[in-house]
């Protein structure tokens, strides 16, 4: 089988299931207690925030270990929020992903924030420019993501992040290999896009922080709960590994399933996520692409694993509408994969399209 669909979720390294097979074993106790197996478990559970701190630049204070993205994105949006607001007016895009847009629309239920939501153009940029026009002084936060999960487009950060007069939030979940000396003061990152496990993810902030869990006052008093330990230091192991590897160039395997008649890629042709390629293809439903594929072996989808069987809010953000949204089809390699797999899925892809243009 080729897999294809890493921006839903990587397999997991072997390196970072034998870092965290210790803390599942031997150093199994609760970080929080005070015995020998619970300070083995507190010290790595340090340790592993310590190494996530150097990469991210910041303080290991900083660093909250959280179940995924999306718990960690929601910390950020309404902890951020609701902790020290300026104002109640929250600043976003319309391509952001369901964490983030829902979060918002729960500050505007629950606690009258006004939300923006900047719109991006054709190929998924915000302008740095729309962002200045809609900043006031009572903007409590911007957040804005770092890198579209659907369409692969890049985000100017650094400029965005200089432009904005508010605390600045990134969703750098599909983002793990980019730089992350930004100029920000939150980020979100999910573990199991980038080789650790499901169920472990990071929030980086600076900023005060209104718990969105009570109890025990563990992650520094904001996010309660006993620490999977394991999964933290599995989260530290694929990042550091991550950081240190290169995705394969796709222009040739772009270029290739563009050659398929009614073909066109999605997301920017060049501040694009390496290893990401989204396409559509006129007038062919993607479901009906994904089972041709696999058929072939070739794994893939039609978009974000989180609005599967919804038209994708993002294309038709995008301008796209919903007959032409529904033919997307998104293959995103890892940093394993070679230009022999590209060449294989390229013609998996063309074989496809022909088929089904042929029925």
């Amino acid at each position: 089988m080729l897999y294809l669909d890493n921006a839903a979720t990587s397999p997991v390294r072997k390196e970072a299931l034998e870092a965290m097979w210790p803390y599942l074993t031997g150093a199994f106790g609760n970080p929080s207690s005070p015995h020998e197996p619970g300070k083995l478990a507190a010290a790595g559970l340090e340790d592993a925030r310590n190494r996530v701190a150097r990469i991210i630049w910041g303080r290991p204070s900083q660093i909250i270990f959280t179940s995924g993205g999306t718990e960690a994105n929601n910390l950020a949006i309404k902890g951020i929020c609701l902790a020290n607001p300026k104002g109640r007016h929250l600043i976003t895009t319309t391509i952001e992903h369901d964490s983030i847009l829902n979060a918002a629309q729960y500050l505007e239920r629950f606690h009258a924030f006004e939300i923006t939501y900047l719109r991006p153009d054709r190929s998924g940029l915000i302008s740095p420019q729309d962002l200045a026009a809609t900043l006031r002084p009572d903007t409590t936060l911007v957040s804005i993501g770092y890198a579209n999960n659907e369409i692969g487009t890049i985000q100017p950060l650094v400029e965005l992040a200089r432009t904005s007069t508010a605390p600045f939030h990134t969703d750098a979940v599909q983002a793990a290999h980019l730089p992350f000396d930004l100029g920000i003061d939150a980020l979100s990152l999910s573990g199991h896009k980038f080789g650790a496990p499901k169920g472990i993810g990071v929030l980086w902030s600076k900023l005060p922080l209104e718990p969105l869990v009570h109890g025990g006052g563990q992650e520094n008093g904001k996010r309660s709960g006993t620490e999977n330990v394991a999964g933290a230091v599995a989260f530290a192991t694929a990042l550091e590994i991550a950081r240190q590897e290169s995705y394969l160039d796709l222009s040739e395997f772009i270029s290739s399933v563009l050659e398929i008649p009614g073909a066109s890629l999605t997301g920017h042709p060049t501040h694009r996520l390496a290893g990401h390629a989204s396409f559509l293809f006129e007038g062919i439903g993607s479901e009906t692409v994904l089972l041709e594929l696999e058929r072939h072996g070739i794994v893939c989808s039609p978009g974000s694993a989180c609005g599967s069987g919804e038209v994708s809010h993002v294309l038709l953000a995008l301008g796209f509408d919903e007959d032409t949204a529904r033919t997307a089809v998104r293959c995103t390699f890892n940093t394993n994969h070679n230009e022999e797999d590209a060449r294989i899925a390229a013609a998996a892809l063309a074989e496809a399209v022909a088929v089904i243009s042929r029925t």
